[in-house]
């Protein structure tokens, strides 16, 4: 009995490291695990630099084709949240989207790569800019591991359309949650 519970508790530790290792995960060398995000949008009241964060994944699953990226704030005064970043045909041999490349006229994304509109009606990233004195804000960036190469959309598709073809093609996905807040000056 001793010897079946030791190969027990060995075959445990075994599957959790193997299952440990195979985990899609996102991070950012730009975030840095302090759960804040630094750059502010410019425009609608906020002066930040607009950067999007260097982010890379990995372990993605069998089967995938490309990739997507969105940021979206639940917290906004809207009703329905605020898209931040949506950027999607990102190729499957791709695993980093570098420093800045939010900003499409510096073309640091792979070619073919879309970003579409986001909810302040321009493509590409748009940094946090919530109400002044409305609190911390979460930001949940994902990373989509997609069963397809493209989506067929383009760099018009507003964000729910998006969300709805990102959906229905999500293999596995990994998110990092990080936070914001405008104090009243």
């Amino acid at each position: 009995m001793k010897n079946s519970n030791i190969i027990l508790a060995v075959l445990i530790a075994f599957s959790s490291t193997v299952f440990a290792q195979s985990t899609f995960t996102l991070s950012s060398n730009d975030l840095g695990g302090e759960a804040t995000i630094n750059e502010e949008f410019n425009g609608f009241g906020c002066t930040g630099e607009n950067q999007s964060p260097q982010l890379s994944w990995k372990n993605a699953p069998e089967g995938t084709k490309s990739f997507a990226v969105t940021m979206y704030d639940p917290d906004a005064p809207t009703g329905s949240g605020w898209w931040h970043w949506v950027v999607f045909d990102i190729p499957e041999n791709t695993n980093e989207l570098v420093s800045g490349a939010g900003n499409t006229e510096l073309n640091l994304t792979p070619e073919g790569v879309i970003q579409s509109i986001t909810n302040y009606g321009a493509s590409g990233y748009g940094g946090p800019c919530p109400p002044e004195g409305h609190g911390l804000h979460q930001y949940i960036i994902t990373v989509y591991a997609l069963k397809t190469d493209k989506l067929g959309l383009d760099e018009n598709t507003n964000p729910a359309i998006v969300g709805y073809y990102l959906w229905n093609n999500t293999l596995a996905k990994a998110s990092i949650v990080t936070y914001y807040k405008r104090s009243k000056e």
